[in-house]
């Protein structure tokens, strides 16, 4: 083998090494059901499924989660996230105070465990655990996702935590004295969202004994999310339905300033709503690209532009319907190149052909015609 192909061995090695691929991977749903009642008093019983997507949860795990005020706290309310859990809700429920208590018979069954930093509804409810804040976070979620309008109540004093929530009414199912707080010109019933008996908990009005007389700082939710990149799936029926959603990428490998394609469709085909494609690079967390409505036939594309050399990570996840759980693709990987290197790697290539020839040339020069070496 001449020095020149070897070379070029070399270099094609050194290249395959720098851009190979890791194996892609399909995610993982998590799956949890809540007992509910048609009324506080009622008998009959209710199961909420619930499903997050594991994009979704990855999503919130990688926010920031920074409070750099008790004002902050409003920022973990994410009432879109959990929007189909009031959907389903308010199919059983025709009075919001009812709606409100069917909320706080959920947050009862997550089991309290203390925990020091904030968390995001989603993450609490893959948890399957929360102290008084990340409980509030979820009870409020559901509650303005259903429309009510809802403060946090933080007691500083007793460094507790509970929901405010304004009603058509006065609540009538209070088994005590109804307590509230007055803002803005509005009575807040207390809806204290930690307990351990969902059927015989709190209910919205009602005080801990601990908190009657107790003064609370009113914190409203201007700041929370007003949009989520996804949601949970949830309905009252099983979702049983089979759903996958699948990602193609047009190129896996590409030179700085190229465009590539990201398409796929969503099985069944009849479904609707929206698909949204997360992007990472290298180890950081998982961002959104894009959020597309699905086309015919479930299917969706997106041309994308890498805005520099790296390497980038893709998936697309859809939220499910009241029929099937959501579902997430594969992760795909995207290596863009920068122009510089591919210039280089020219360059280098040149340099060694160059070098070949004149090695070429000179074992020819060097050789006499017959064969034998130059004397």
């Amino acid at each position: 083998m001449t020095s020149f192909s070897s070379a070029v061995v070399v270099v094609a090695a050194v290249f395959l090494v720098m851009f190979s691929f890791a194996p892609s991977c399909a995610a993982a749903d998590f799956a949890y059901s809540y007992w509910v009642l048609d009324h506080p008093d009622g008998s009959d019983r209710y199961e909420l499924n619930v499903s997050v997507s594991s994009s979704l949860y990855e999503y919130y795990a990688g926010k920031d989660h920074t409070l750099r005020s008790r004002l902050d706290l409003g920022k973990f309310v994410t009432p879109y996230a959990l929007k189909p859990m009031a959907d389903s809700l308010w199919t059983l429920y025709n009075d919001d105070e009812d709606f409100a208590n069917g909320v706080l018979m959920i947050t009862h069954q997550i089991p309290y465990e203390a925990s020091a930093p904030q968390n995001y509804p989603v993450e609490t409810i893959v948890a399957n655990e929360g102290d008084c804040d990340l409980l509030s976070f979820v009870g409020a979620s559901v509650m303005v996702a259903g429309g009510l309008d809802v403060v946090l109540l933080f007691y500083d004093s007793e460094g507790h935590m509970n929901v405010g929530v304004n009603l058509s009414h006065a609540p009538q199912d209070a088994r005590s004295v109804v307590s509230y707080f007055t803002y803005d010109g509005k009575r807040y019933y207390m809806a204290e969202t930690t307990g351990g008996n969902w059927e015989t908990g709190w209910r919205v009005g009602e005080c801990p004994q601990s908190f009657e007389g107790v003064s609370a700082q009113i914190i409203t939710l201007e700041n929370a999310e007003q949009v989520s990149p996804g949601q949970v799936s949830a309905s009252f029926g099983s979702l049983t339905g089979s759903s996958s959603i699948v990602l193609s990428v047009s190129s896996s490998l590409l030179i700085e300033g190229s465009l590539v394609v990201l398409s796929g469709m969503v099985s069944p085909a009849a479904v609707n709503g929206v698909v949204t494609i997360y992007m990472r690079s290298g180890n950081s967390s998982w961002v959104i690209l894009e959020t597309l409505s699905l086309g015919s036939n479930g299917r969706y594309s997106y041309e994308w532009t890498p805005k520099s050399a790296g390497t980038y990570y893709v998936r697309a996840s859809w939220s499910g319907d009241s029929s099937h759980a959501g579902a997430d693709s594969s992760t795909s990987s995207v290596r863009v190149i920068s122009l510089s290197l591919v210039l280089l790697g020219i360059v280098v290539i040149l340099l060694v052909a160059i070098a070949g020839v004149v090695y070429a040339v000179s074992r020819r020069v060097g050789t006499h015609p017959s064969g034998d070496q130059v004397a």
